[in-house]
């Protein structure tokens, strides 16, 4: 399943990580659509309500578009289908955070929106998901896979070509509600899911679909000239992910620090912040009471091998104090 985000860039710069090929070949931005990056806020930890970044082609918004041609909007996450009835959308009654891959030509709620062509691309930087730990819940982070050191924000001669993280890319539908007494029709999505991969399964038995390089997000979009069932073969488990254990400060949605994906060791804590008196207290408790050791809990980072020195958990290290400096005071405004 897929109940969390983090997605921290500037809406700027999602529109440069999501540069594609037009269907002359041409390197293209998608802009956003108009109004909606001020809608958008960048954040280490959404939770369904909240707005995110999607992708989508649009032909949904401008008729005399190319279905090939792509789009960026702000969406709700939690699908609100057209025909739902109440004046406030948190009414609704069912969870369409996220939608089975299986079941999704048999309930009316997703196989409108699915033959109807409305399919959009979520993105983050990555998810989270949870498992039990020494009896308590173990939050995960879980992205693509950062291999190449080129791609942590480095500065080039072509400053519109983006040498950032690579963002996650999840397969979703969306939906437009309008409020039965007037005002601004709501745009919302639902995110797939399928069956966890061998990767995954031992975190969680569904994951979200993600759809992995551009000739895949292409055709996914392109609801013009790809069917829906050709685009259904689109989603499906895939291996190319990493992972790694994240503190549970991500456990509440209000946090929204860097500290939520920032990679830790299992079996490690922190030392907690004592008064003065405290401290000589639990200092006596420590020279009076035999030592124990910690296990030596391995930290799950990749799903491919990868040396210690290039795996993605420490390019995220090193992303997150890039990201940390004075550069992302600027770009970022957290709500």
């Amino acid at each position: 399943m897929c109940g969390r985000t983090a997605c921290t860039l500037a809406p700027a710069d999602i529109s440069k990580a999501c540069a594609y090929r037009d269907n002359q070949g041409r390197r293209k931005k998608p802009e956003w659509r108009n109004g909606d990056s001020d809608k958008y806020k960048p954040s280490y930890n959404k939770s369904p309500q909240s707005n995110s970044p999607v992708l989508l082609s649009r032909k949904h918004f401008e008729k005399d578009a190319d279905t090939s041609e792509q789009i960026i909007a702000s969406m709700r996450w939690g699908l609100i289908p057209s025909w739902f009835s109440e004046r406030d959308p948190s009414k609704m009654q069912y969870n369409t955070t996220n939608c089975r891959s299986d079941t999704i030509m048999e309930k009316t709620l997703y196989k409108a929106s699915l033959l109807k062509g409305k399919r959009c691309v979520i993105l983050a930087d990555g998810f989270y998901e949870w498992k039990r730990h020494n009896g308590e819940k173990q939050p995960y982070y879980i992205y693509f896979p950062q291999t190449k050191e080129e791609k942590m924000s480095e500065k080039t001669a072509d400053s519109s070509e983006w040498k950032g993280w690579r963002l996650l890319t999840m397969a979703g539908l969306f939906e437009c509600w309008e409020p039965p007494d007037g005002g601004d029709p709501l745009y919302s999505y639902t995110v797939i899911t399928v069956n966890a991969s061998k990767c995954m399964n031992w975190l969680h038995d569904r994951m979200p679909a993600i759809l992995d390089g551009d000739e895949a997000i292409q055709k996914w979009l392109n609801f013009g000239e790809v069917s829906t069932q050709e685009a259904l073969q689109l989603i499906h488990p895939i291996e190319n992910i990493a992972f790694h254990p994240v503190a549970t400060i991500v456990n509440n949605s209000r946090n929204n620090t860097p500290e939520c994906i920032e990679p830790i060791k299992l079996g490690v804590k922190k030392e907690p912040t004592l008064s003065a008196s405290s401290k000589r207290m639990f200092e006596w408790l420590k020279s009076k009471s035999p030592k124990k050791e910690e296990p030596d809990t391995p930290c799950l980072q990749s799903c491919s091998a990868e040396s210690p020195k290039k795996t993605s958990a420490g390019l995220m290290r090193q992303w997150l104090k890039t990201e940390e400096g004075a550069c992302m005071e600027k770009r970022l405004k957290f709500n």
